[in-house]
């Protein structure tokens, strides 16, 4: 009984399964049927793929362009003032300068260095002038590829590039220097401490340098005239002792030996335009030589003789010495281009002496500047000009 029992219930059992599996291979089949095969649903796939390709490719192609100029000008904008991370931009601009200063160098790790913005950069202005001194002076002229020119505008770096091998543009923060900065104003003031921050730098990378103002005319090889002091300056006014602390620099030329003495000078002087504001960089260090800090450090300085680094304060009367001549004492970018045009003159007559010369006298003829300069600091200053002719004023420095 219990067999026959359990016989029933097996053989519904079996029905059941295979109704189940009946009803799961239609519905499978039903499934299959109501849905595109597979291979035709991949090859749709690829044709929706393809007609978007070309979209892809064009969106591809944009972001690429995109991410090109963002690269671009992640390299370029330090230069003109961007609002890049400061540590991106001040890594890129000591790369930079590293290299200008490595192609410029001596074979004693010295550069010459000058600074300019774009009044002082125009056709027939100061930067033209300078040139021009390298050129016709006594075997100067191979000092200009250790020249290493620093423009404080866009413009003025756009044309020294024109005009010679070693430029740097240094970046201002945004401030535009490129018109009108007359004697002792605020911009005149923000150019000069820059120049001050930019210099120790320049020492803290190891290079020791000449620094001459643009308006400073070179004859001679001054090398011939510096010794082993730390730091060398000329003078306003010399009296005639080149160890006197007393003399009158001017720090517009200067012969800086690279070492911890000089860079510790130049972090503190910088520094020391906080406790004297409204003073220019000159003044400052006229104050700081006698502080205790700089008498600390056991720096030498050498004042330099007027009758070889000469000026419009204190002429080099004899032409026969002569190593620079600097149109200090001036105000005004019209009167000093005038006066270093007479001066370069002045030279041009001379050398032609020396080339017709018959005998071994000495020449007797000395400058025959300042002209317009002369008294142009006891001159009013003409009323403030129209925007478009305000860069034609330029540094206005009188050092």
């Amino acid at each position: 009984m219990k067999e026959e029992n359990h016989k029933p219930y097996r053989v519904t059992m079996d029905v059941e399964s295979k109704n189940k599996d009946t009803v799961g291979v239609a519905n499978k089949t039903l499934q299959s049927s109501s849905s595109p095969p597979e291979p035709e649903s991949n090859f749709d796939h690829y044709q929706q793929m393809l007609k978007q390709t070309p979209k892809m490719v064009i969106i591809f192609v944009m972001l690429a362009l995109s991410m090109l100029v963002i690269y671009h000008s992640s390299i370029v904008l330090p230069f003109y003032g961007s609002h890049m991370s400061p540590t991106i931009a001040s890594n890129y601009h000591a790369n930079s300068l590293s290299r200008i200063l490595k192609d410029a160098t001596m074979s004693n790790n010295t550069v010459i260095i000058t600074s300019l913005n774009d009044a002082w950069a125009e056709p027939q202005s100061m930067f033209d002038l300078l040139l021009k001194s390298f050129r016709i002076g006594n075997q100067t002229e191979r000092f200009l590829k250790h020249l290493v020119v620093v423009n404080v505008d866009q413009k003025a770096y756009a044309r020294c590039l024109k005009l010679h091998p070693h430029c740097y543009h240094l970046n201002t923060n945004g401030s535009d220097f490129s018109g009108q900065a007359d004697f002792m104003t605020v911009d005149y003031l923000k150019i000069v401490w820059r120049k001050i921050d930019f210099l120790g730098k320049v020492l803290d990378l190891g290079y020791s340098f000449v620094f001459t103002d643009a308006d400073i005319m070179w004859f001679r090889d001054p090398f011939s005239q510096f010794d082993n002091a730390d730091l060398q300056t000329a003078c306003d006014n010399f009296n005639g002792n080149p160890f006197d602390w007393r003399n009158l620099p001017n720090t517009g030329f200067t012969y800086v030996k690279s070492n911890q003495k000089t860079i510790q000078l130049y972090k503190f002087w910088y520094k020391s335009r906080m406790s004297y504001p409204g003073l220019h960089d000159q003044d400052v260090f006229n104050r700081i030589k006698f502080h205790p800090f700089v008498l600390n450090i056991g720096l030498v300085i050498r004042f330099l003789d007027t009758s070889y680094f000469g000026g419009f304060c204190e002429p080099s009367q004899d032409l026969n010495k002569v190593c620079t001549m600097h149109a200090n004492c001036c105000v005004g970018l019209e009167n000093k281009v005038h006066d270093l045009g007479v001066m370069l003159d002045d030279w041009r007559k001379y050398i032609k002496s020396l080339v017709n010369q018959t005998t071994t006298s000495q020449y007797k003829e000395s400058w025959t500047v300042p002209q317009l300069c002369r008294g142009s600091l006891r001159r009013p200053r003409p009323h403030p000009r129209p925007r478009a002719l305000k860069k034609k004023v330029g540094q206005g420095s009188k050092s």
